[in-house]
């Protein structure tokens, strides 16, 4: 038996199994046994290669953002309208083949955007070379999820399953969950606050089907079985997800007004060209870009060229900045001059820990540096000659004994 017949049977004894109090241990050892092996269909087969046929391709500019949907839904033609890149769109499905990238210039950076075949259910199990797309979206800093406002809300719910089948977590930050292993000592087992979903049997009856028997578990918040499952594999990516329904010209006002109101939803309209404008700012918000500019000594700021930081590409701190620049110049920085919506005041002498604000102007003040071999003034020594005393019988080279 496979390992995808293995994870339907699963599924299969999930849905019979009826949910309460006494089946709540079962119903989490499935769920763990069902995430190893999506783990495992996940990895390349033993055997096989390195190198195998994908999408992937340059990262270029100061942030990724990738398009996904189903086939049909529009994804080429946004990112024709959006990048000016020409990306073929015709009235079949899977008109797209393989990953066409192209550029936003917005706010003084470059987004790439990144055009990918449609997607079917069943990608996660490596339908229509799900693998590949899904693989690709991963390496992004958000993802568009591209819908058809005529169909269904169901699309959305298949697309979410799919991804988070591959260890995607759309719209999700990571569970307030500390766990390291052990190499003795047996299953350590707290929590900060009365839990409702998580006890002490489950957790351990969880970590022995992952064979682990000597580790330490924290909980911070009232987390769920997916929840520990996810911080016990490790490999989950949590991204932010924007969902962008196309085609709004085609329903009605009422319907369109009940998209627009979802959380992290835009309605647009590739045909007709409408609130493009919106999902460029929608996108440039869930990106957090944040724009430092710099100011030489004694002259006005450059404006032309930004250093563009991200909480999620290294931080925004003014070390980060300085490490942006290059890696040696924290050494020999001595303070910085703020001025922007982070600085209290103009100018603000921050430190390396300050947290840069969008559109910040930074000035970098350097440590002098000071000459080798002697003091300040008319004591300084500029010979590195040995240092000569004088003696009762004439001056004396130091470092002989002297005789009276």
């Amino acid at each position: 038996m496979g390992i995808i017949e293995k994870i339907k049977e699963i599924e299969a004894e999930m849905a019979r199994t009826q949910k309460n109090k006494a089946t709540e241990y079962h119903l989490g050892q499935l769920k763990a046994k069902i995430a190893k092996l999506r783990t495992q269909l996940l990895e390349p087969p033993k055997g096989s290669s390195g190198a195998g046929d994908g999408f992937e391709v340059t990262k270029f500019g100061h942030g990724r953002v990738a398009l996904i949907g189903f086939p049909s839904v529009g994804k080429s033609t946004l990112l024709t309208m959006l990048t000016g890149t020409h990306s073929e769109a015709a009235s079949y499905e899977f008109t797209t083949l393989t990953c066409i990238p192209g550029i936003i210039h917005y706010n003084d950076t470059k987004i790439q955007l990144l055009d990918l075949p449609g997607i079917i259910e069943g990608a996660s199990e490596g339908k229509g070379r799900g693998r590949q797309v899904i693989a690709v979206s991963k390496s992004s800093d958000i993802v568009l999820m591209v819908l058809d406002a005529s169909k269904s809300e169901g699309h959305r719910q298949i697309l979410t399953k799919e991804l988070e089948a591959v260890g995607l977590r759309l719209n999700k930050r990571p569970p307030q969950i500390y766990f390291k292993k052990k190499k003795t000592g047996g299953i350590s087992f707290n929590s900060t606050l009365s839990l409702t979903h998580v006890d002490e049997k489950l957790c351990y009856q969880i970590l022995h089907e992952y064979k682990i028997h000597n580790a330490e578990v924290l909980f911070r918040e009232d987390a769920t079985v997916d929840d520990l499952i996810d911080v016990i594999e490790g490999n989950r990516k949590y991204m932010k997800c924007i969902y962008v329904y196309n085609k709004i010209d085609v329903i009605g006002i009422d319907d369109v007004d009940k998209l627009a109101r979802q959380p992290n939803s835009v309605v647009i309209s590739c045909n007709l060209k409408l609130n493009l404008d919106r999902l460029l700012a929608k996108m440039w918000e869930a990106m957090g870009l944040v724009r430092v500019y710099t100011k030489p000594q004694g002259q006005q700021p450059d404006f032309s060229d930004p250093v563009v930081l991200s909480a999620d590409r290294g931080g925004c701190t003014v070390e980060d900045f300085c490490n942006h620049i290059h890696r040696n110049l924290i050494k020999d920085v001595k303070y910085v001059l703020v001025w922007g919506i982070s600085a209290r005041h103009y100018p603000q002498h921050c430190g390396l820990g300050h947290v840069l604000q969008d559109e910040d102007v930074v000035q970098i003040v350097k440590k002098k540096e000071r000459e080798d071999g002697g003091g300040r003034g008319r004591f300084k020594s500029h010979s590195t000659a040995p240092a000569r005393i004088r003696g009762v019988h004439g001056p004396v080279r130091s470092g002989f004994n002297i005789k009276i």
